[in-house]
């Protein structure tokens, strides 16, 4: 249930959008929200300022609030696009053509790397975990020279277990697997449930590193329509498993998709999840940014009664880059998992895990959780109000709940590809469309990262971004 100062805004947001508070008109006092609604001035104050950060209201100095429209809203969402059919022989390339374009990203110097899917180092907790990882360097100096525990420290799965079971999610520690990263688990996990020359089920658009993983082992994706708003759409992998036998598995982001940004709500997750039950297929999870919601999201494996899900996690985007520790429960390929984990690349440095097992036990943790999706919260805002600044008109961009992505739909006729040459020359580094579909249908948007604070940089890389686009 939302908290009573959210209740209060949505109430006002409403008015807003109903016209009964105009842009300009000044808001009810905080002294007026209090006698109004019975709340204490903790709660009126929240509900004013949620408002003001959504862009619904402007704080004069001595003179209270007043209504505005926020920029961004002018923005429309982005939009479900149809898929043609394809050549399956277009397949074959996704990974040389995702190369060819991180190579040429990194070989030019940038300014504004809006292309980076994870957030500045400032926001993650460096310093706790440096000195947590001193610490237990000092009590157990053999750390470095002793062999690691098979599929993960027991401290780090326990404390796993502990975090998804307040997501609705039951496993024992002895059920987590940890792993070199989501790459590695969402590795694992096609591997244990697929034979070369199967079809796997995928999102369109799609995370491209997916696509990589696919091609590599040797299978084929077959993309299915994924709106901006509820993700993939279940009726349309209904028929696909009717009409293609070969189908092994599905894979899956349902939560703060990359790179939509959507989220599946909880009736088309539970049958989703049902639908892969009934046909037998393995149903593969990628839920990395799942704590990054406003309330955490119930992933797929809450509903998994038969061991069907693959839930693949990390720790990466939301807590340490640089550990690049993940995470997996297998389900009912267990066994199989632990396998192929051992013969692929054996198991991560124990202090590591240590290290972070011990802070995830900690009430630092969601501390640390409530500052950085409070500070991603602010960069979405401050992007989408730029970009609805300086792009032109036809540009669409959903805001998402979470995370540090930005989907945009450029005007008909502009090219991501194009985008991402011309920026790439004046030091802007973007993710373009054609990275994310195997048959690369999404020339016509790009995905920016908003990890980064908005500042001078930023701001005149997207308004360089929305000239090049005006003149395509």
């Amino acid at each position: 249930m939302n908290p009573l100062y959210r209740r209060i805004a949505d109430q006002y947001r409403s008015a807003i959008h109903a016209g009964s508070l105009r842009p300009g008109d000044r808001f009810p006092s905080v002294r007026t929200l209090m006698r109004t609604h019975t709340v204490s001035l903790s709660t009126a104050l929240q509900a004013c300022r949620q408002l003001e950060d959504e862009g619904w209201l402007e704080a004069r100095a001595r003179s209270g609030y007043f209504v505005q429209h926020p920029r961004r809203r002018g923005l429309p969402p982005a939009t479900e696009q149809g898929l043609r059919p394809i050549d399956p022989a277009a397949y074959v390339g996704i990974s040389a053509h995702v190369s060819e374009i991180l190579a040429r990203g990194q070989r030019q110097p940038v300014t504004a790397n809006l292309a980076l899917a994870v957030a500045p180092s400032a926001l993650y907790p460096g310093e706790a975990l440096s000195r947590i990882m001193q610490r237990k360097l000092r009590l157990q100096p053999t750390a470095l020279v002793s062999m690691t525990r098979r599929h993960g420290h027991p401290l780090l799965r326990a404390a796993l277990a502990r975090r998804v079971l307040a997501r609705g999610v039951a496993a024992a520690p002895e059920e987590v697997v940890i792993t070199q990263g989501a790459t590695e688990a969402m590795n694992l996990a096609l591997r244990a449930v697929t034979q070369p020359g199967g079809t796997v089920a995928v999102e369109s658009p799609s995370f491209y590193g997916l696509l990589q993983i696919i091609e590599a082992l040797g299978l084929r994706a077959i993309e299915l329509p994924t709106s901006p708003r509820d993700g993939l759409s279940v009726e349309a992998l209904a028929f696909a498993l009717d009409s293609d036998p070969s189908i092994q598995a599905v894979a899956v982001m349902p939560t703060l998709h990359n790179p939509l940004g959507c989220t599946m709500p909880d009736a088309r997750k539970a049958a989703l999840v049902a639908l892969c039950a009934e046909r037998g297929v393995a149903l593969i999870e990628d839920d990395i940014y799942g704590e990054m919601s406003p309330q955490p999201a119930r992933p797929l494996k809450a509903w998994d009664r038969a061991g069907g899900v693959i839930h693949c996690n990390s720790l990466s985007k939301i807590l340490a880059p640089g550990l690049r520790l993940g995470w997996m429960l297998a389900g009912r390929w267990q066994a199989r998992v632990e396998m192929l984990k051992y013969t692929q690349s054996r198991f991560p440095e124990e202090l590591p895990q240590a290290t972070v097992a011990e802070f995830l036990d900690s009430p630092a943790y969601d501390r640390h959780l409530r500052r950085l999706n409070e500070a991603l919260r602010q960069h979405r805002d401050a992007y989408a109000d730029r970009i609805a600044t300086h792009f032109p008109p036809g540009t669409r961009v959903t805001l998402p709940e979470g995370g540090m992505l930005l989907w945009l739909q450029l005007p008909d006729g502009a090219s991501g590809d194009t985008l991402f040459d011309a920026a790439l020359a004046r030091g802007i580094k973007i993710a373009p469309g054609s990275m994310f579909s195997t048959g690369r249908r999404y020339d016509g948007c790009v995905r920016l990262s908003c990890g980064r604070a908005m500042d001078e940089d930023v701001d005149a890389a997207l308004r360089t971004l929305g000239s090049l686009v005006r003149g395509a």
